[in-house]
């Protein structure tokens, strides 16, 4: 996965060991993750020490850069780095290493050896802090490993060369030090079962050749990936089979998992953590277990978060709160099928400058979740119109087996019957209260309140005040379209284009529901709506499209553009 600040959007739909988990991953009075235990011999099974690896952290764009270390805005690797990663109960990382940028491109494709000097001095920090390290071929799977269909030969002598390389070097090194085939294999010009098989003659050669290269390698616990780490079925199956031919305990499965497409990007009018998503993500970590966990073959989940969530560099895309669920989610069901997890963080999570967490809360989550359940609600957010009578409102609280603990602002507990009445899993907040958490009313949040549950995290919720937002007419070009927009307290959920006859616009032409950032984006704080070149220049010549703005308050507004070549125009719906 990359995720840098210019993006290489992933395609497609990325889409026993139990009772090792909560015997290895327990916690200390303080809800602290236990420390882990000593670092395994080779008679430790491989379900025991991935297992134990659980929870771990993507060193994401970093030695995975191209063409070097800080090339995607990280500042270069500091031991006090994994220093705070372990101190946050993190037992093992994830290194992402590309090493076509320091290699001879011919024969014998010789691998930097100054770059392999830090990629060794970055895997000794982290294991000299307790860290059990997996160590892979990342980003080369998309510069050169991706013909191999054309180019078989060429490429699977440098990959075996590159192998052979790092095998060598690291030979020595503990059994702490995972090694990972290839990272997300993918393949120019092969059908999918080609696919599957370029995979599987890759993975076989990388253990051939680790096996072979002697020191600890021969019992070294080697990571194997599906295409693409996709969980779907059939390619797990496949692995499966490829695990099975090979006949060495020491194995370990990996796949990826972002969600549901459509939520993990905000598209097709995916805004929700709804039942849909929640059912693809109970049924991508059932496969997990089933084709692998209950067969004794334990689960790295290499990478997992969400495609468009979260990332500093501009407004969220998915609502954080829906986003939240998620990860909530996610903790929980990769724990109670025995996976072990990877969070990836390229830059969003953990701030590299200050070593701070960008987002306590999320990741106080995040971590709940690795022991734990968190209650949540079926919003984040009350709107409250800006004029008009204040009334109840209403939210659904998602249990997850807690049970409800009372309504806070701050350090004040609010009072049951007076400012808010429970019934069942009901939250309902009385208009008194409203009223006076809203005050004089000005546009925006007006106060928070935290709903508290028996175990885990609290749960935000933001008393805000709205009225529908305004947009106004614009003229612009293809290459920048922004029209200006009152949000009054509002936050925007999704876009809908249309034309006349009820066809979809856009360049998702399979959904009216535009994708959020790829086709539109607001800009709250400049006090604009901006449509992106891609939107504007797949639309049709001349024809006018119906533009429909969903915000979260519930509230839609209507806008017409119409593409005349270069030139756009666009108008309020009066």
């Amino acid at each position: 996965m990359r995720q840098a600040r210019s993006r290489r959007r992933r395609v497609g739909w990325v889409a026993g060991l139990f009772l090792a988990l909560t015997s290895t991953v327990g916690t200390s009075q303080t809800g602290a993750v236990a420390t882990a235990r000593p670092a395994p011999s080779a008679t430790v099974s491989a379900m025991h020490t991935v297992a134990a690896m659980q929870p771990s952290w993507n060193l994401g764009n970093t030695l995975d850069a191209i063409p070097d270390e800080t090339s995607w805005g990280n500042s270069p690797v500091t031991k006090e780095l994994f220093d705070t990663v372990k101190s946050q109960g993190f037992r093992s990382v994830r290194i992402p290493v590309t090493w076509g940028n320091h290699q001879s491109a011919q024969a014998p494709y010789t691998v930097d050896a100054a770059f392999l000097s830090r990629v060794r001095q970055v895997v000794d920090w982290a294991q000299a802090d307790g860290l059990r390290v997996v160590l892979n071929v990342h980003h080369d799977s998309w510069q050169w490993i991706n013909k191999m269909a054309t180019d078989h030969d060429q490429v699977l002598a440098r990959y075996d060369a590159t192998w052979q390389q790092i095998a060598t070097a690291f030979k020595d090194e503990p059994r702490t030090l995972l090694f990972e085939s290839i990272n997300e294999p993918a393949f120019d010009n092969a059908d999918d079962v080609h696919k599957m098989e370029l995979v599987d003659e890759l993975n076989t050669s990388f253990h051939r050749i680790v096996r072979a290269s002697g020191g600890t390698n021969a019992q070294r616990l080697l990571v194997l990936p599906t295409v693409g780490a996709t969980p779907d079925q059939t390619l797990m199956d496949d692995l499966a089979a490829t695990i099975d031919v090979l006949h060495d305990p020491n194995l370990v499965a990996t796949v990826h998992y972002y969600s549901f497409w459509p939520f993990s990007v905000n598209i097709a009018g995916y805004t929700r953590f709804d039942a849909t998503v929640q059912q693809d993500m109970t049924d991508a970590f059932a496969r997990m277990h089933d084709t692998f966990v209950a067969k004794g073959i334990p689960v790295y989940l290499g990478e997992y978060g969400l495609l468009s969530y979260p990332d500093y560099t501009h407004q969220d895309y998915v609502e954080r709160g829906e986003a939240l669920k998620y990860f909530e989610a996610l903790g929980h069901t990769a724990r109670v099928n025995g996976v072990t997890t990877a969070l990836w963080d390229p830059f969003s999570l953990l701030n590299r400058e200050t070593l701070q967490w960008r987002d306590p809360v999320l990741f106080a989550l995040v971590k709940s979740s690795w022991t734990t359940r968190s209650g949540t609600a079926s919003a984040d957010t009350v709107y409250v119109r800006k004029v008009g009578p204040v009334t109840d409102q209403s939210l659904t609280m998602n249990l997850n087996g807690t049970s409800f603990g009372g309504l806070w602002q701050g350090g004040t507990k609010l009072a049951q019957g007076a400012d808010y009445t429970v019934s069942r899993d009901r939250l309902t907040l009385t208009a008194a209260a409203l009223t006076r958490l809203t005050g004089d009313r000005a546009y925006g949040v007006n106060a928070t309140l935290q709903a508290r549950f028996s175990s885990g995290v609290p749960w935000r919720i933001d008393v805000t005040t709205y009225d529908p937002p305004v947009l106004a007419g614009a003229t612009g070009t293809t290459g920048s379209f922004a029209a200006p927009a009152q949000f009054r307290g509002d936050s925007l959920a999704t876009m809908e284009a249309r034309y006349a006859d009820g066809t979809n616009a856009g360049p998702a032409d399979w959904t009216s529901y535009q994708q959020f950032g790829a086709a539109f984006a607001p800009d709250y704080d400049g006090g604009t709506l901006r449509l992106t070149a891609d939107f504007l220049n797949s639309l049709k010549d001349g024809v006018p499209v119906t533009l429909t703005f969903h915000f979260w308050s519930g509230a839609s507004v209507t806008y017409h553009v119409t593409r005349s070549g270069d030139t756009v125009t666009g108008t309020a719906a009066s």
